[in-house]
């Protein structure tokens, strides 16, 4: 053991001091990717302790400024620690890295202040995936580096790390930015990415600088780890150790193994205690270290959480590999217990353990061919905007970018202004990748050439400003006729070789309107500053004491509204004269119909519609100002005359309380009844948490959750919806003069007291949970009398039996704490008074939570061997996955 200890300090000095620089020249760095930030353009180096080639940044952004440490402050760190690059300017700047879709890979990214700035102000930061929150940089030791590793499988085919200012007195840096590709079969998860917590090498003493590169073929960094109560076992046969398998841990740390003296003791160690939603994945790897005797036996089983026999019984082989791992995420602050069998003469030992959080990024970066079109642009006309990162992220929206959002597909760019842009050249062929593309203004630049004919084909644009150009021809027959069909807003005035399909005004016409044009702004910009010094005043005078205005008077863009707004003709001919009714309710009647190749649901106002007009102008007005994945989408709607309707999109599987009813042909599972359960809460979340103001539904109800074709769910019916105040002087509620809802799922507390906010949403979601758990109506009235599900569920939950309660068509065939967990939050949320009642980001967690439980139960329940080899039956290859105990 001694002689291996002397070894490793040995090989450590060598990599310390440069020896092993031309040992890793030799050994393969296909596919690495390692970005020196701040190296000038067109340099590059090989780090002579490590021999890993490095390259500059300058390619990957295009903003920031590069800044090289004082010698005093770079300490003892390698070349590519010395500099760093800072960004000053902009809330976000992004490298753009090219990158296999679908490959896995390490990623690392290092941060070393080193008061760069003269300031010793230490900096803290967001660093982004995407359009997703990846970690917050907060560094506490100018000295100090902060080193970020995840495993992460990109989407796409490039790759966006983005840096982004949270705090005005801090600015965001980076030092190096590091990929290493992996195995695809290593590190399997069953969602999300993962962010590694620590990575040890166990039975080894203390090595300041750790194994990395060229040690471990996927430079993976390993620090040592040996608590005081543990004692070492070696070998010196370090290069006969077999480590072939696909996660391939340096035989150098497979050298040496961790190990208790007395065969009764147990290695401990513990998960991080994080919140109650983080998950983590622990990998651990073993090989025999000594070769044993006839009579000994090293056999030992693993625990989790103090359950016995988790995983094992494990007996490693003779200086082979054997890596087991979690088949699933695992709660934090957990125990994992390595110990002796009772058949075993040895103790136990463990040679290496990995631990990462689940990081799960949800949101979608926009399509990909959008984002190769754009770039395209950009990079043709040299535009000169803060254009990094994706384009359609929601809080870092591109100048001039308009997205559309579906839950089902990834956002796709619809509106694209680059007016006074200084474009020169002609119009890019790349615009016409932007299949999506309704509104594109390229007008008040010099642009050159003739009119594409490709603009023509782009199927959804009805707005084309080209005006104010040097363009010249004709007109694209394909564009006049969208034109003459009044399908296209199209505008050339200003290009004098362009033939115009209408006439322009001559320049004496246009310098009067100029005149004209500046002096009544002028003065309405007077009008503008006297109205708001006169609205301040009277604010002040009345302390804030003002009454929101319901989503009714809500006044919407006029010309989204033109945009949306469809004739009565127009909607006779895409329901083929209202051929086909898909549903009926108090508004009206719903028609299926056809826009293009998209399906749509038309639903037209019944003349006798109580209210109806009020409310359909309050469902048009919200639908054009909230886009959420878990509400309807409004796809236009008709105002012409005495015919009214709104078209949405169609959602193939109809209302959640035809799918609950005893006629359904089928039987929905409990994991999909959670996930229609979580994404209606995800909806409600957004309406109440999302929205400023926050809005109100005031008609939550199973009918009003509709299904697409994938089961996915969504709110809808807004008619009745309100916004109400936060402000602590109306109480976060508005009074209503009429007390609106659906008998069974209304609010007891607001039917008493008219006083509305979204606690009553809280309560009707919780008798619609109900609904989903049992199976049966809000209100029953099977047996001559009129029985709330509420009380039916009261009476019944003294006797403990939970299967009493869940749906009797599922037989049994779900898990009983996820069925415990979603009777508990549906009965919290229809608690008598406000106030005991969760908010919807209380409950979107809970039902996180129960659908894990549910999701993790059925798959368990369906593997009658929760023990596998994932690789093969290869003697050098053993890797063993394992499932965490029911919870």
């Amino acid at each position: 053991m001694v002689m291996l200890r002397t070894l490793k300090h040995f090989l450590a000095l060598l990599v310390a001091t440069g020896g092993f620089a031309l040992l890793a020249h030799a050994q393969n760095q296909r596919g690495f990717l390692s970005i020196d930030c701040s190296l000038p353009r067109n340099s590059s180096y090989y780090e002579k302790t490590t021999g890993l080639f490095y390259i500059s940044d300058a390619g990957f952004t295009d903003s920031g400024e590069s800044i090289f440490l004082l010698p005093e402050n770079r300490g003892t760190y390698q070349q590519q620690m010395w500099s760093l690059r800072s960004f000053p300017e902009g809330i976000r700047n992004c490298y753009r890295i090219n990158v296999t879709s679908g490959a896995k890979y390490l990623i690392r990214t290092t941060f070393l202040y080193g008061n760069y700035d003269g300031k010793n102000t230490l900096p803290k930061f967001d660093v982004h995936l995407g359009s997703n929150l990846w970690d917050t940089v907060s560094i506490t030791d100018a000295s100090e580096a902060i080193v970020m590793q995840i495993i992460h499988v990109p989407s796409q085919n490039y790759l966006h790390v983005c840096l982004v200012k949270t705090e005005d007195s801090s600015t965001p840096f980076i030092t190096s930015i590091e990929l290493r590709p992996l195995n695809n079969t290593a590190y399997q998860t069953q969602m999300g990415s993962l962010a590694l917590v620590n990575r040890y090498d166990t039975g080894t003493p203390k090595v300041e600088t750790g194994y990395r590169y060229p040690f471990d073929a996927y430079d993976r960094s390993w620090s040592s780890y040996n608590p005081s109560n543990w004692t070492s076992l070696s070998s010196s046969l370090t290069n006969d150790i077999n480590v072939r398998n696909s996660y391939q841990p340096p035989p150098i740390v497979m050298s040496t193994a961790a190990t208790r003296k007395k065969k009764r003791d147990s290695l401990d160690f513990w998960l991080p205690n994080g919140n109650s939603s983080e998950l983590y994945y622990i990998f651990m790897h073993f090989a025999e270290l000594q070769k044993l005797k006839d009579n000994q036996i090293r056999e030992f089983n693993i625990s989790y959480d103090d359950v016995e026999n988790w995983s094992g019984p494990h007996s490693p082989r003779y200086l082979s590999l054997t890596t087991v791992f979690s088949s699933r995420g695992l709660k934090g602050g957990r125990r994992i217990s390595i110990y002796a069998t009772h058949n075993s003469t040895l103790p136990p030992i463990i040679n290496a353990y990995e631990v990462y959080m689940v990081k799960e990024f949800l949101t979608s970066e926009a399509d990909q061919n959008d984002v190769d079109a754009i770039t395209t642009l950009k990079s043709t006309y040299g535009v000169k905007r803060n254009w990094q990162g994706d384009p359609c992220t929601r809080e870092y929206l591109w100048q001039g970018v308009s997205c559309l959002y579906d839950d089902s597909e990834v956002p796709r760019i619809i509106s694209l202004n680059l007016s006074s842009s200084g474009l020169t050249g002609e119009i890019s062929p790349s615009i016409s990748n932007l299949k999506m593309l309704q509104t594109l203004d390229l007008s008040n630049n010099n642009l050159t050439g003739s009119l594409p004919d490709f603009l023509s084909l782009l199927p959804n644009l009805t707005v084309l400003n080209l005006q104010n150009n040097h363009l010249r021809g004709s007109v694209p027959p394909g564009l006049l006729e969208k034109w003459k069909n009044k399908m296209l807003l199209l505008s050339v005035c200003g290009n004098q070789d362009v033939n115009a399909p209408v006439s322009c005004h001559n320049k004496e016409m246009q310098k009067k309107n100029v005149v004209i044009i500046v002096v009544v702004a002028s003065v309405l910009g007077i009008i503008v500053v006297l109205s708001t010094v006169t609205a301040i005043w009277w604010g002040l005078k009345r302390k804030r004491q003002h009454h929101m205005p319901s989503t009714s008077t809500i006044k919407t863009d006029s010309r989204k509204s033109r945009d949306l707004q469809l004739t009565y003709s127009y909607i006779l001919k895409i329901t083929n004269n209202f051929e086909r009714v898909i549903g009926k309710g108090g508004f009206g009647t719903v028609y299926h119909g056809h826009l293009g190749d998209t399906q749509v649901a038309v639903k037209m106002l019944s003349p006798s519609a109580v209210r109806g007009h009020r409310q359909f102008h309050a469902e048009v007005n919200l639908l054009m100002r909230v886009h959420h994945r878990n509400l309807t989408k409004l796809v236009g709607y008709c105002n012409d005359g005495t015919n009214t309707g709104l078209i949405y999109e169609y959602m193939a599987n109809g209302n959640l309380q035809a799918h609950l009813s005893d006629d359904c042909p089928y039987i929905l599972k409990w994991e999909v009844r959670l996930r229609i359960a979580l994404h209606a809460a995800q909806g409600l979340e957004y309406l109440h948490d999302g929205c400023k103001p926050p809005i109100v539904h005031r008609d939550v109800k199973s009918t009003n959750i509709l299904l697409n074709e994938n089961l996915h769910a969504k709110l809808s019916d807004f008619g009745l919806s309100k916004t109400f105040s936060t402000d602590s002087t109306t109480g976060s509620h508005v009074s209503t003069s009429v007390v609106a809802g659906t008998p069974g799922y209304l609010d007891p507390v607001y039917y008493v007291s008219n006083r509305l906010n979204e606690k009553s949403d809280i309560y009707s979601f919780g008798v619609v949970l109900l609904e989903i758990i049992t199976g049966r109506p809000a209100i029953d009235e099977s047996h001559n009398r009129k029985i709330h599900i509420c009380d039916w569920i009261t009476a019944i939950l003294g006797n403990g039996d939970i299967r009493s309660i869940v749906d009797p068509r599922l037989q049994g065939n779900f898990d009983i704490s996820s069925a415990w967990k979603a009777v508990e939050l549906a009965m919290n949320c229809v608690s008598p008074t406000s106030i005991q009642r969760p908010t919807m980001s209380q409950v979107v967690i809970e039902l996180k939570d129960c659908l894990d439980k549910g999701l993790a139960w059925n798959m368990e329940s369906r593997d009658n061997i929760n023990w596998k080899d994932s690789i093969g039956t290869r003697p050098s290859d053993s890797i063993t996955q394992l499932s965490p105990p029911p919870r």
